[in-house]
């Protein structure tokens, strides 16, 4: 496989085969970088000492991403990446007054500084316009410095809070992802409760619930009528999606999140009923794309990504409402650096000036169709 000649090694099987590759790739060669994924939490250093450079946790990374889109709590916005001192930050805004309105009308550029750069609509990632309309099952994008995010936060995250207060999350499933979830409640001091079969598991623990989540007496004691969102976190991909349609079915103004561990099964348990859906393997493969990539470009999602690049000179001089990058690319500009200073949300109406760099954010076409208009 000529890994003396490999960019980048990376194991993803059981942590006791990942252990042994990552030993043999080591024996042939000191310096190519080895990822591997564990499984146990205990199995990091095992893995580090074998010569990993970098060890993933996918359970955990699941756990949190799936905690961060959960609507409980204050809600506060989730930031998902940092480059430089811009953040990218995603919200659910059900139950809060921009649902119903539009993009223009919401005013979160002029009230907040931050920049819409996108939204999730059940799994879809779309680039808006100032007439895209927000529905409660929109997630926002959102862009900004960490002041800006702040500002945003103190207005919106109050909304969760009236609608559903001290009401618990549910959490269908006990084993290590829905343990990761519990885990960064307590952190955001979210309220909980955990639908586990398994007696063995949280005994003497007062946010758990023993049974069956397919039956309504389960959850009943989980407070299924009052609680403002549920995760469906179970391994198998059948059962998330007979349970996600069983929840909508009892509850079509909750917010369902579940997960998916094969890419061909988020579709269908977006049919059933789930607001979002987040791939295991997805999120792996983009966590991987990451760490291999330079320094100049950040992936967020699969497909999506933050790039950043010196002004075309097709650009200078001219403002950026005139430009039509986002009408012909579906990129957003999010950012400028001019003389080293980062200036977030840029004003559309000021030209381009020379020597500036620009961070965008836009699919992997975006960013194609970016280079072919302006860069060519």
């Amino acid at each position: 496989m000529r890994v003396d000649h490999a960019a980048l090694v990376v194991a993803t099987n059981r942590d006791e085969i990942n252990t042994n590759i990552a030993f043999t790739v080591r024996e042939m060669n000191e310096q190519v970088p080895i990822l591997t994924t564990a499984d146990s939490p205990y199995s990091v250093d095992i893995l580090q000492m074998a010569g990993s450079t970098r060890v993933m946790q996918l359970y955990d990374i699941l756990g949190r991403s799936l905690a961060g889109w959960t609507m409980g709590g204050d809600c506060r916005a989730n930031v998902i990446a940092r480059f430089d001192e811009l953040r990218i930050a995603e919200i659910p805004i059900i139950g809060t007054p921009l649902v119903g309105k539009s993009l223009a009308e919401s005013k979160l550029r002029e009230n907040f500084g931050v920049t819409v750069v996108g939204t999730w609509e059940r799994g879809r990632f779309n680039v808006p316009n100032p007439e895209t309309k927000l529905n409660r099952t929109s997630v926002l994008v959102l862009a900004g410095s960490e002041k800006n995010l702040y500002g945003f936060d103190e207005v919106y995250s109050f909304y969760h809070i009236c609608n559903h207060p001290g009401d618990p999350v549910v959490i269908v499933g006990g084993g290590r992802v829905g343990y990761t979830i519990a885990e960064k409640f307590k952190e955001r001091e979210i309220p909980y409760l955990i639908i586990e079969k398994s007696p063995k598991k949280g005994q003497g623990s007062s946010e758990y619930v023993f049974g069956d989540a397919a039956d309504i007496r389960t959850l009943k004691k989980a407070w299924i009528e009052k609680a403002p969102a549920a995760l469906v976190t179970t391994h198998d991909d059948a059962t998330n999606i007979y349970l996600t349609k069983y929840l909508r079915s009892l509850r079509p103004d909750m917010q369902i999140i579940s997960r998916a561990t094969l890419d061909r099964n988020v579709s269908t348990l977006h049919r059933a009923g789930a607001d979002f859906v987040m791939s295991y393997s997805s999120l792996g493969a983009n966590a991987m794309f990451n760490f291999l990539e330079r320094g100049d470009s950040l992936m967020l999602a699969e497909g999506l990504n933050i790039f950043r690049l010196k002004a075309p000179t097709s650009l200078v001089g001219k403002a950026l409402a005139h430009s039509r990058v986002r009408e012909m690319t579906e990129c957003s500009v999010i950012a400028m650096k001019i003389d080293g200073v980062l200036s977030f949300n840029p004003d559309p109406q000021i030209p381009v000036r020379e020597n500036t760099e620009l961070i965008l954010i836009g699919t992997h076409e975006g960013e194609r169709k970016f280079l072919q208009s302006f860069m060519s």
